[in-house]
C-alpha cells in the first residue's frame, strides 16, 4: 500500500537545473575554464562526490573543483536571493493533494540541506513536506540508492510503500535501484531508452501525477 511520496528538488519542484548549468559554465569561465553546457547539463542530480569525478574526467584532471564550485553557488545564491525560484507546473497543486490524504511528503536530493531550506522557503513550500534527506547526509550520494534507501528508513517505511518523482536519469536510477516505484517527469531531456524500463510511468507536469497516485492509492485499498 502506498504511504508517501518522495520529491526530487531541483528540476522536479524548482526550475533550478537550468540555473545550475548557467552558473557552473559562469563560475568556470570566472577562473579561466571552458565548460560546455552540456558538461553541465550530465551533473543532473549527481552529489558532489560523483560530480567531481565527472568534472575532472571531463575538465581535466587539474579542473580546480571546489573552488569552481563554491564560486557557482556564490553566484547561483545572490541570483535567487534577488529574483527567487520559479515552481515547476502542477506544483502546488500536487502539494495542496497530498495535504488532503494520509500520504506523507517528503524531500530527497543531492543538495545540502541549507540550500534546500532555503530554495523550499523561497517558493513558499518548505513547509509542506514532512521529512528531508539532502546529499550531505550520505556519503554515497544519486546515482547510488543510498539516498533513498536512507529516506525509506526515516519514514519508517519499505520501499514499495513509496513512489519517487524525478526528472533526471541520475535520480531515476537512484530510486529504481532503491526499489522504489519511479514517476519521472522530464525537465531538460526526455527518457532514454535504457531509463524508460525503471519507470513506473511518466508525465509531461507535476498535476498529472494526481491521478496516477489516486489510482495506485484506490488499487492499494482494494
Amino acid at each position: 500500500m502506498l504511504k508517501a511520496v518522495i520529491f526530487d528538488m531541483d528540476g522536479l519542484m524548482l526550475d533550478t537545473e537550468r540555473l545550475l548549468q548557467r552558473f557552473w559554465c559562469e563560475a568556470a569561465a570566472f577562473y579561466g575554464y571552458t565548460m560546455p553546457p552540456e558538461t553541465a547539463l550530465g551533473m543532473r542530480s549527481l552529489s558532489s562526490r560523483y560530480s567531481k569525478k565527472y568534472l575532472k574526467r571531463c575538465m581535466g584532471k587539474d579542473f580546480d573543483y571546489q573552488t569552481v564550485r563554491a564560486k557557482r553557488i556564490q553566484l547561483m545564491n545572490a541570483y535567487i536571493k534577488q529574483n527567487g525560484v520559479i515552481k515547476k507546473k502542477g506544483l502546488d497543486e500536487l502539494l495542496d493533494f497530498l495535504k488532503t490524504t494520509p500520504l506523507k511528503a517528503a524531500v530527497c536530493t543531492a543538495t545540502d540541506f541549507e540550500r534546500t531550506k532555503m530554495y523550499l522557503e523561497n517558493a513558499g513550500v518548505f513547509d509542506k513536506f514532512d521529512e528531508f534527506m539532502c546529499g550531505n547526509m550520505v556519503e554515497r550520494g544519486k546515482p547510488a540508492p543510498d539516498i533513498y534507501e536512507f529516506a525509506c528508513r526515516g519514514l519508517g517505511l519499505e520501499p514499495d510503500e513509496c513512489i519517487a518523482l524525478e526528472d533526471s536519469p541520475n535520480g531515476v536510477i537512484s530510486a529504481a535501484v532503491a526499489g522504489l516505484d519511479t514517476i519521472m517527469i522530464p525537465d531538460l531531456t526526455q527518457p532514454s531508452e535504457d531509463i524508460k524500463p525503471l519507470l513506473y510511468d511518466c508525465c509531461e507536469s507535476l498535476d498529472k501525477v494526481i491521478d496516477i497516485l489516486k489510482k495506485v492509492m484506490n488499487e492499494g485499498s482494494n
